[in-house]
């Protein structure tokens, strides 16, 4: 599917989603028969795993005090297993927790990491996990990262409703005053191991999703990360794992690559990245686009961040896609260990 071809889909979906559409799913009626035969076989073939202990990796992160007045951070996990950090052993190496730990370094400051999100949940738990995240007016996160999109794919959500229930999220957090980073849907044509045509499917839908999930987003204010094939080695070695209902673990090495791809989007959401940086670079590709376009364009290149740049146009709303740099948690030095809650 071509980049135009993409961006109109994914149109389509948003659309659908604002104007209450409900019929958009993410795999047309004809091969949706042959979809669920497939993932029959593949079930069988590499069998299903069984759900581990999520690591508690809430706390307290960084080792420079607080200025006076001036309280931690808060940093909100929202989403599935992916940004729970499930099938990790240390709480250390979930996402959360090499985010905070990232974020308080590039902030020196304090973070307090929380988290709401459920192995196993699709999109239309958001709307539950956001409930827990604003229960307290006076504790509202400075930024909230939402990681979803997987399951609603392999349960076959119809698009338009994933993002609809990921639209609301991201406008009641960013309406109470929190800013929304949104890892958008993995690229689960990355599996090597299970065979054609569902491969295929599953690259085709799960990037329409992530494409229409970043239009929903950025239109509520938020930014998003394609994080596209960034976990495609940890799914290629461990294919069971998209299988089961709640098992979908990428190994320390795949959360930290996914990380790493969002935390320059974090800290530019709360102002703390360079100028230099934020400057769109022709020679990288980066530049302001229909946010269609921009859509469409991300999720080809797993890494790439979309947000919302200027007033609506004649040809919609216009977004700025960056072309981040992936930095290496070695580049990023841990502010201290966490004092997990």
């Amino acid at each position: 599917m071509t980049s135009m071809s993409r961006a109109r889909v994914a149109r389509r979906i948003a659309a659908g989603a604002a104007y209450g559409g409900g019929g958009i799913g993410l795999a047309g009626a004809a091969t949706v028969g042959l979809l669920l035969a497939e993932m029959q076989l593949a079930r069988r073939r590499v069998g299903i795993g069984t759900p581990d202990r999520v690591p508690n990796a809430q706390g307290v992160y960084g080792d420079a005090p607080p200025t006076a007045g001036e309280p931690p951070l808060r940093l909100m996990m929202l989403g599935d297993s992916t940004a729970a950090g499930q099938g990790v052993h240390r709480a250390g190496q979930t996402p959360g927790a090499l985010l905070a730990s990232g974020l308080a370094a590039v902030a020196e400051r304090p973070v307090e990491l929380g988290s709401v999100a459920v192995p196993g949940a699709c999109s239309d738990d958001l709307d539950r996990q956001v409930a827990l995240v604003l229960a307290d007016p006076g504790l509202t996160p400075d930024i909230c990262v939402i990681m979803i999109g997987a399951n609603d794919v392999t349960h076959r959500m119809p698009a338009t409703r994933s993002v609809r229930h990921l639209s609301g999220a991201v406008r009641r957090l960013r309406t109470a005053g929190a800013e929304v980073v949104v890892g958008t849907c993995p690229d689960l044509g990355s599996i090597e191991r299970v065979r054609q045509p569902l491969r295929w499917l599953a690259r085709r839908t799960s990037r329409q999703l992530a494409a229409a999930q970043t239009i929903g987003a950025v239109e509520q204010g938020g930014r998003t990360v394609s994080l596209g094939d960034l976990l495609g080695p940890e799914f290629a070695e461990n294919p069971r794992e998209l299988f089961g209902p709640d098992n979908y673990h990428p190994s320390a090495e795949g959360y930290a690559t996914a990380a790493m791809a969002v935390l320059p989007s974090v800290c530019a959401a709360l102002g703390l990245w360079p100028d230099e940086e934020e400057r769109p670079d022709a020679l990288r590709r980066e530049g302001f686009l229909p946010v269609a376009r921009a859509a469409a364009e991300a999720v080809a290149e797993a890494g790439t961040e979309v947000a919302a740049a200027m007033p609506s146009g004649p040809r919609g709303p216009w977004a700025l896609l960056k072309r981040r740099r992936r930095r290496r948690v070695s580049e990023t030095e841990p502010a201290a260990s966490a004092q997990p809650g």
